[in-house]
């Protein structure tokens, strides 16, 4: 194989399981604010307390200072889009802007990272790299990829029997572009672990998000992502064992390969929203960027709880107004608005 050694039967099903375990668990915390509480509060706590500690020791992986900041970071952005769906309170434009600062902010360390690596040939942190330029071209693919993060004013919750973080200028070229950069960024730094915190990973809240409920990338990816790092510090030897390791061939060209496709989309991705924001003159601050889209409009409608007949209607004052006239401060939105 190309990107990986050949998998055993072990390593195939286990993939397959840890795709569907997290799948579902991210799909049980959309039921109601009671479960998300259990995953993300509850038990977090209880592990802290009597097994991360006997667990994520030195030796294992997860023993580090890193995964244990990484591990409440990742924890925290899911307990703040917790708040921000089932509380009014949290449901304010400069509260729902910080998910995607984070965001943000994510990326671009991984890209440091990324720019780290770029020399190194040896085992870092338990895990073989090798490094070289396509390390720079899968940052330069991740700046570009932060760089068009947009409609991040536009983001509602949704009005549905589950609520849900949704972010409809979030729509499939960036997500697949963020899914490229972040698999080779993996493959880059962590390649023995890469199918499980990337390719599954990735999967896990992609899927979803275009079959599920799409919108919600965003939710999704911060959910899978804590339940990824619970299972992390709590069963560290998962990802390393011998009857379900995937092993990376740390072939040159297949890191070359990954990374070269990351930073070919990514750039396609910034030079046609380059071309949105001046060709149609959106201002990326003030409004959203792909509000004529498709899918855009189709997650829009499928997120409000407005009347039918208004939904339209709804969308146009979204279009013409903007953020403010289309979401007021409580979370609603309005289907009405005079004209500033």
């Amino acid at each position: 194989m190309f990107f990986y050694e050949p998998l055993s039967a072990t390593a195939c099903v286990s993939v397959l399981l840890y795709l569907a375990f997290l799948i579902g668990m991210n799909e049980l915390s959309r039921l109601n604010k009671w479960v998300g509480a259990v995953i993300f509060i509850a038990l977090p706590v209880v592990l802290t307390a009597f097994v991360w500690p006997h667990t994520a020791v030195e030796g294992t992986g997860a023993g580090t200072w890193f995964q244990w900041v990484k591990t409440y970071s990742c924890l925290a952005g899911a307990i703040l889009g917790w708040l921000i769906v089932y509380f009014p309170a949290f449901q304010k434009k400069y509260i729902v802007c910080i998910p995607p600062i984070i965001f943000a902010i994510n990326i671009l360390e991984a890209c440091i990272r990324d720019f780290q690596l770029t020399g190194v040939n040896g085992i870092v942190d338990g895990y073989m790299v090798v490094g070289g330029p396509w390390n720079v071209m899968n940052g330069i693919a991740g700046i570009l990829n932060a760089i068009c993060i947009c409609g991040f004013f536009g983001i509602i919750v949704s009005r549905g029997k589950k609520k849900d973080y949704v972010w409809p200028d979030q729509l499939w070229f960036w997500i697949i572009g963020y899914d490229l950069w972040n698999f080779a960024y993996t493959y880059n730094s962590v390649s023995d672990r890469s199918m499980y915190c990337g390719l599954v990973l990735l999967a896990a809240c992609t899927i979803p998000a275009f079959f599920i409920k799409r919108g919600a990338y965003a939710q999704h990816r911060v959910r899978t992502l804590a339940v990824n790092m619970i299972v992390t510090m709590t069963i560290p030897w998962f990802f390393l064992h011998p009857a379900f390791v995937v092993h990376s061939t740390n072939n040159p060209a297949a890191h070359m390969t990954i990374s070269v496709i990351a930073l070919i989309f990514n750039a396609g991705v910034f030079i046609y929203q380059a071309y949105t924001i001046f060709g149609k003159k959106r201002n990326p601050f003030k409004q959203e960027l792909y509000i004529d889209n498709p899918r855009f409009r189709r997650v829009y409608l499928e997120s409000i709880d407005v009347p039918e007949g208004q939904r339209e209607a709804a969308l146009a004052n979204l279009e013409e107004f903007g953020y403010a006239a289309a979401w007021d401060e409580k979370g609603r939105v309005k289907t009405m608005v005079e004209r500033p």
